[in-house]
């Protein structure tokens, strides 16, 4: 008679040990292509651009984590869906859709809302790296001549049908791609009865992100710059800071609520 082993209990022990043996590897096994993002990124500020952040569902939030917070740089710009009803004046019933994302058509609509220079550098998060959105817009930013780091699970994608025309995956088109180690599926900790929780492409893509924009600001730094840096706007003089580097990317970065 086999005996199975019992299975592992999921704990916010085991969580924080699973994430933190992830973030490890991930951080280790990434650092040449965190320091090629950091390239690009820099050339791309050291020339008047402006970095293009994008992500779609829980993805957002890697575009959250590049664009607009304190310690990021001010030359950046976060890409949303809803940038269709806010700068593209289309109904707000659009974002109704649940299935909007595998729309490539969505992305031609999308990029036409962001106003975009030669100098720019797009980074676009997905971990699947399968849907029409962002494999269109990947394909559409690489047609215009941008830089495009991708952040993505090489594990997820490769195991995952594309769902654009193309065939392609945003991991076959960028220039950088950054895996952020997820599993299949992205939750690791697998439950009994079939399934899993304990998600981790959050956590890891944005500890890649702060590794790539560390990178990028000393790269600034040691070509003379002076790193355009947000402060946090919950400190003295930080709205100050702030308002007065953001008027040298008037036009051209989007903040809103």
């Amino acid at each position: 008679m086999t005996i199975e082993p019992a299975p592992a209990r999921i704990t916010g022990a085991a969580y924080l040990d699973l994430a933190t043996e992830t973030i490890r590897r991930v951080g280790e096994r990434q650092a040449d292509a965190v320091a090629e993002a950091a390239r690009l990124i820099a050339d791309s500020i050291s020339a008047g651009g402006v970095l293009q952040a994008f992500g779609s569902g829980h993805s957002e939030a890697l575009a959250m984590e590049l664009a607009g917070r304190a310690g990021g740089l001010v030359p950046s710009n976060k890409i949303a869906l809803r940038d269709l009803v806010l700068a593209g004046g289309e109904p707000l019933e659009v974002l109704a859709d649940p299935f909007l994302e595998r729309d490539p058509d969505v992305a031609r609509r999308l990029l036409e809302t962001v106003p975009t220079e030669p100098a720019d550098v797009f980074a676009v998060a997905s971990n699947s790296g399968i849907n029409g959105v962002v494999v269109e817009l990947a394909l559409l930013v690489k047609d215009k001549g941008h830089p495009l780091i991708a952040f993505t699970s090489a594990e997820h994608s490769t195991k995952t049908p594309s769902r654009h025309p193309s065939g392609k995956r945003l991991s076959e088109i960028a220039d950088v791609v950054l895996d952020n180690g997820a599993p299949y599926g992205d939750a690791a900790m697998p439950l009994p009865g079939g399934g899993a929780v304990g998600a981790v492409s959050s956590v890891t893509s944005a500890v890649l992100a702060q590794m790539v924009v560390g990178e990028a600001v000393q790269r600034l730094i040691d070509a003379g710059h002076t790193p355009p840096v947000y402060l946090s706007a919950n400190i003295p003089g930080g709205d100050d800071h702030n308002l007065s580097l953001e008027a040298r990317y008037a036009g051209r970065i989007r903040r809103t609520a």
